[in-house]
């Protein structure tokens, strides 16, 4: 039987979504217990592998049992394990799904936030939650710069080196900017992205909000098809994967 789950997690402590052998991860934790469940070691398989220190509000995996179980049960027994460990991963939701749904290659749109706080006070609550930029940004200017991100684009300027993306090619359907409070909130939408592309979408744009570039930078950053064009990579810890779309 397989089973979509919808996985919430604070990736602070984490090494990422994927098992490494130096560090707690996600898949790790959600694996041992499904190995528990089934007496011998399957793979949980996710809709996109966060790195060390993103969070997810709305993460999707799907698992396969050897036997049916009521969803409820299943959503308990992975949230009992999880809660006795301390781990920092719930599972929110449970739902059968055909053989056929892959929580990856199913994936129709993946769906990202990016919070940065900006005041000069830093946060001595959100600090390992938010890109903490203590100078005024430029909402306005940064929305402009972003406008030419949006549609079919070759992305290498925004791609991280290690990235194992086939293609540099996506297609950006969404990039929203807004303010709430003291925190400037970046709405990333795709069908999928490329190894820290919104990171790097971000810290460059960041750059731009404080009049280090213009918004027609972006054009030339992008044309130039090269990571050094750029700009930095923004924090980890500002980035939560929030839903994704079937």
């Amino acid at each position: 039987m397989r089973y979509k789950l919808t996985i919430e997690y604070d990736g602070t402590t984490l090494l990422g979504w994927q098992r490494q052998l130096d560090g707690p991860s996600v898949q790790q934790y959600l694996e041992e217990i499904l190995d528990r469940l089934n007496g011998f070691h399957s793979e949980i398989v996710s809709a996109g592998r966060t790195d060390a220190g993103v969070h997810a509000l709305g993460q999707v995996a799907h698992i396969d049992l050897s036997r049916q179980m009521e969803l409820w049960k299943i959503r308990e027994a992975f949230n009992g394990n999880l809660l006795a460990q301390n781990a920092p991963v719930s599972v929110l939701e449970v739902e059968a799904v055909s053989d056929d749904f892959n929580a990856r290659f199913s994936a129709r749109k993946r769906c990202y936030r990016y919070r940065l706080l900006n005041r000069r006070a830093p946060s001595a609550l959100n600090r390992s939650r938010v890109w903490w930029v203590p100078v005024p940004l430029d909402i306005e200017a940064m929305r402009q710069g972003a406008s030419f991100l949006i549609g079919h684009h070759d992305f290498s300027s925004f791609r991280a080196a290690a990235c194992q993306a086939k293609s540099p090619v996506k297609t950006l359907d969404k990039i929203d900017i807004f303010q709430d409070g003291d925190e400037i909130i970046f709405e990333v939408e795709a069908r999928s992205f490329l190894h820290h592309q919104v990171r790097n979408i971000v810290g460059t744009l960041e750059m731009v909000g404080d009049g280090r570039l213009q918004p027609e930078d972006i054009k030339r950053i992008l044309k130039a098809r090269d990571r050094k064009a750029a700009g930095p990579t923004a924090p980890a810890c500002g980035l939560y994967l929030t839903r994704v779309l079937y």
